[in-house]
């Protein structure tokens, strides 16, 4: 499981032109999974990203996680983020979990969420063209490999 984790000011995900998820201060996340990717792996990611201290505290010093400021979470899915670049000028996505392998993980990715965090979880339509506008605080961008934590 790979995982772009950005603060942001504002995100919003569209789909055919209209606005489907939008959320305020908060983090958004880009979220792709490969066919090895088990519940231990959402289960880890999960507190990884409630508890990663990237919002600032009162001295301007990221100290404070997602809760603390009362923040809200967008999960958008994105086979891309497993592009293997490696030979030609066209990326291979060989790595990404197929759909019926990606999207259970997925929509579990966001139940899990949804039930350890007491503020907003929001997402996108998985499988859908999505438009994902992303106002970067900072920016802070933080990438998350669950098979590399050890």
């Amino acid at each position: 499981m790979r995982l772009v984790i950005q603060r942001v000011v504002r995100s919003s995900v569209s789909i055919f032109g209209k606005v489907h998820a939008s959320i305020g201060r908060g983090m958004t996340v880009l979220a792709g999974f490969e066919d090895h990717d088990t519940e231990e792996d959402i289960l880890w990611a999960c507190h990884k990203i409630l508890n990663l201290r990237i919002f600032d505290n009162e001295n301007g010093v990221m100290d404070l996680p997602v809760g603390e400021i009362c923040g809200e979470i967008l999960i958008i899915s994105q086979f891309t983020l497993f592009a293997s670049t490696r030979k030609g000028n066209r990326p291979s996505y060989i790595r990404a979990a197929r759909p019926d392998i990606s999207r259970p993980l997925y929509d579990r990715f966001i139940r899990e969420m949804s039930g350890l965090y007491c503020g907003h979880v929001k997402s996108g339509i998985f499988g859908s063209d999505m438009k994902v506008e992303i106002l970067n605080d900072g920016p802070v961008t933080i990438i998350i490999d669950t098979k590399q934590r050890e």
